[in-house]
């Protein structure tokens, strides 16, 4: 963080030197609020009544894969018990610990935006909307009196909001909540066919179950399915997308950005190591092996969903496709292998796989959600050609 403090010799930080001081503090939430340590008495009746019953199994689906069926997000692992997993003497999925770690994501992710608005401000960079050049602005020029030179200059439109910057605004809202989770579960054709096929339920009991307004009740207080399913979709979509890629993009550019951004978000999921290795899980070599794995498929959804955010210019579509993907998990591809129906299941992961391709540019069509945040932004300083904008 104390590379912010560096200035250029016009006086303002360069922007790569803000940039790192904020995302430092944006990707470790522990350097700005530590959560308070549970009291002695709280942990041992806590731990007593863990020895009383067994801890539940947690419920289907991680944080975007098979290794976050046991936990909830990068965010939420960053404070709650005190310092990191290697110092509580709870599980993460316990509910204590999940209360106070949602305390401790909400206020930090809170204090998000306003890193970005800092930043905004040290480095200077305005953002405007598109400017209205043509000859209605050179006539109304002439008519004011301006010479022809200065009137065919391009008027300037009121500024974009920060909220509007980081996809909080109702232009093509419906759209951009809709059609990247279309896309995504057609990626996930041939989970969603094995899923089906493993129900035991047929299609009128399960959309029974769904529309059922006491299951929702029961989600909606269990700690484990709203860590998964809303918190930790909306935290982390909030600070490595929403609040990180208007802070890259003015360096990198659109394209670099949405492959940095991600291993960010790829790196705070690391803390699952500590965990592990605390409650000796598996062996050193499986659990950094899966650190590994876990490393590499945050990283390309989290690139999927920064292609999201720049192309809808919202934030509702990653935060729905992350919630979607934290139920389904990583897909089942070993056991679709063993399945008895394989054949019509593989073709069903092949079909999946080839529509999303073959959607991927159309449904993500930038002039189906109205202008965007980041392109005007990008067009401000002097990239107006960027490939994803179009």
């Amino acid at each position: 963080a104390g590379a912010a403090a560096r200035v250029s010799s016009s006086g303002r930080p360069g922007p790569w030197a803000v940039l790192l001081g904020v995302c430092v503090l944006l990707s470790q939430p522990r350097l700005l609020l530590r959560g308070q340590p549970l009291r002695l008495e709280e942990r041992a009746s806590q731990v007593r009544g863990l020895r009383a019953r067994p801890e539940p199994a947690p419920p289907r689906g991680g944080a975007v894969g098979g290794a976050w069926r046991s936990g909830g997000g990068a965010a939420l692992s960053t404070g709650g018990c005190g310092p990191p997993e290697l110092n509580c003497p709870l599980r993460r999925d316990h509910p204590a610990v999940i209360k106070r770690r949602f305390t401790s994501v909400l206020v930090v992710s809170s204090l998000s935006p306003l890193c970005v608005l800092l930043w905004r401000e040290l480095t200077g960079i305005q953002v405007r909307r598109r400017r209205a050049e043509g000859k209605r602005g050179r006539i109304s020029g002439v008519l004011r009196g301006e010479s022809k030179t200065d009137a065919s200059f391009p008027v300037a439109q009121p500024g974009t909001s920060l909220l509007t910057l980081m996809g909080f605004r109702l232009e093509g809202i419906f759209p951009a909540a809709l059609l990247p989770l279309l896309l995504t579960m057609i990626l996930f054709l041939g989970p969603l066919m094995q899923l089906s096929m493993d129900c035991p339920c047929d299609l009128a009991d399960g959309l029974k179950v769904v529309l059922a307004p006491r299951s929702w009740a029961r989600c909606l207080t269990d700690m484990r399915w709203l860590r998964n399913q809303v918190i930790a979709p909306l935290t982390e979509e909030l600070v490595f997308r929403a609040c990180m890629l208007p802070m890259l993009a003015p360096c990198t550019g659109l394209g670099p950005a949405v492959f940095t951004c991600p291993l960010f978000f790829g790196v705070a999921h690391f803390h699952h190591i500590f965990e592990q290795l605390r409650f000796r899980q598996s062996s050193v070599g499986s659990i950094f092996l899966s650190a590994a794995f876990q490393f590499s498929y945050t990283a390309v959804f989290g690139a999927y969903t920064a292609f999201l955010f720049i192309r809808t210019g919202h934030l509702i579509g990653p935060v729905l496709c992350h919630s979607f993907c934290n139920y389904m998990g990583f897909p089942a591809v070993c056991a679709a292998l063993e399945h008895p129906q394989r054949r019509p299941l593989l073709a069903g992961y092949a079909l999946g796989v080839g529509l999303f391709l073959l959607l991927l540019q159309p449904l993500t069509d930038p002039r189906l959600y109205g202008s965007l945040p980041l392109c005007v932004l990008l067009e401000r300083a002097g990239d107006s050609e960027a490939p994803l904008c179009s």
